[in-house]
């Protein structure tokens, strides 16, 4: 088989691919044989048919279309890879009709496919990234302990003229009515403690107890939100409005306990705040020894992302869009859970998910085509060996037959590329200038930051 690549326009190529003769010819043999085999042919035991009237039963054409579609498709997968493109999204073979094989003859058809546009960086050195430290700050140890207390924490009455906060607890008496005058005995109480912003009730509520002190009473009134909140949740449909009668019996505060060595031989069984201290430190530690690599490789990917000169383009895009959409689903069936499911438990919109998922694409896109430009202008390339030994670490039982299948089915163009991407992060990653990031990191926004959140 012989392979010519013509660069078009607009990243694809045409491809023109060559079989020859001797090849058609086994493929006709074969098949008018299979055929004899298949059918029954009056006065011809089966298998013993001969051409011509096989040709009378079928159709002149018939064997020849046959074997015309089996060598175009077991062909062209395997003539991308010789041609060594890298496709984007599947070929178009015109809409001219095929001409048909010919006994004994090379038989030539084109097709064109999209392909990956070369792309180039705005810089080839090494990237330079922050990362956090590998060592506990006091910082991030006094954060720990913090959020410990928060876990033991106790209400206490604040002073009488405290005003009430939007994150205060209070002690409260509720009388309450619907729009009919009629009282809820769900919610009316003689005394009740509430955490304003809990999400007991609606932020409206909340918002007519701020600016309250003990002592104080309050008269008001609040719709029937759509949203659910535990003291309305049964009102909707009901009553449109809420009438409220409140009194503030106290207002109190959080009161955290005081770290002694005591308090956390006591609650926590350690012997000192100092042992303590040193617990925290060790295990922070150890979580930063796992997450600062993928970190790193995140971050090296950001920065590199920034260097590439131009836009992947829709096709490539919409391929990398279609690979995360495949992968979410596979998921999400192996957790046994539906979209919509995982919709409601995001809090996020089938919209929102739909642009995420574009932004995903868009960027992973354009960091695999950052990899590409540079694993190509460093020269990089993917050996025999490092293809081989692909198959192996996939832990085939049969490493040369799955290769195999891998090249007929012309899929050989993503391992070289999936190799040439490994070694360009690799030396990326080993190459990268880092310097260590303050207590306090820059804001990042949008997806980046969803991704480091994860990876922390």
């Amino acid at each position: 088989m012989e392979t010519k690549v013509e660069n078009l326009e607009d990243n694809r190529a045409k491809v023109t691919v060559t079989i020859d003769g001797k090849a058609v010819s086994d493929a006709i043999k074969k098949q008018y044989k299979d055929a004899a085999s298949k059918y029954t042919f009056p006065g011809f035991r089966r298998g013993k048919a001969p051409r011509p009237v096989i040709d009378s039963a079928l159709g002149k054409d018939y064997i020849r279309a046959m074997v015309t579609d089996e060598q175009v498709n077991s062909a062209y997968p395997r003539a991308i890879d010789q041609a060594g493109i890298f496709p984007v999204g599947q070929p178009e073979f015109g809409e001219e009709e095929m001409a048909l094989v010919e006994d004994g003859k090379p038989y030539t058809f084109c097709f064109e496919v999209a392909v990956k546009p070369t792309m180039e960086l705005s810089s080839y050195d090494p990237v330079q990234i922050e990362l956090p430290s590998e060592k506990a700050t006091d910082k991030q140890v006094d954060d720990e302990i913090q959020k410990m207390l928060e876990h033991y924490f106790e209400i206490a009455n604040a002073p009488a003229n405290t005003k009430v906060k939007a994150d205060s607890y209070v002690d409260l008496k509720i009388a309450a009515t619907d729009d009919a005058g009629k009282d809820i005995a769900a919610i009316t109480t003689d005394e009740t403690q509430y955490a304003l912003g809990s999400g007991l009730y609606p932020p409206a509520f909340d918002d007519e107890l701020v600016g309250l002190k003990k002592g104080d009473a309050k008269q008001f009134s609040i719709d029937v939100p759509s949203e659910t909140y535990a003291a309305t949740a049964s009102l909707a449909g009901k009553t449109a409005k809420v009438n409220f009668d409140v009194e503030v019996l106290a207002v109190k505060k959080k009161k955290l306990p005081e770290l002694t060595d005591e308090w956390v031989k006591e609650k926590i069984g350690v012997e000192s705040v100092d042992e303590l201290r040193k617990e925290l430190a060790e295990e922070i530690e150890d979580q930063m020894g796992s997450i600062l690599p993928r970190l790193k490789e995140m971050r090296m990917l950001d920065a590199l992302q920034e260097r590439l000169q131009g836009e992947p383009g829709d096709a490539v895009i919409e391929d990398e869009e279609a690979t995360l959409l495949q992968d979410f689903f596979t998921q999400l069936q192996r957790q046994g859970i539906t979209l919509d499911v995982y919709l409601k438990q995001q809090g996020i919109t089938q919209e929102q998910f739909r642009d995420d998922i574009k932004h995903q694409a868009a960027d992973v896109a354009k960091q695999d085509m950052a990899l590409d430009a540079y694993a190509a202008h460093k020269g990089m390339e993917a050996t025999e060996e490092d293809i081989r030994e692909e198959f192996v670490k996939a832990g085939a039982t049969d490493p040369e037959r799955l290769m195999q299948e891998w090249i007929d089915n012309g899929q050989m163009h993503l391992i070289r590329q999936g190799i040439l991407r490994q070694k360009a992060a690799r030396e990326l990653m080993d190459t990268a200038v880092v310097t260590e990031e303050s207590d306090e990191p820059k804001a990042k926004k949008g997806a980046k930051a969803e991704k480091e959140a994860e990876a922390e």
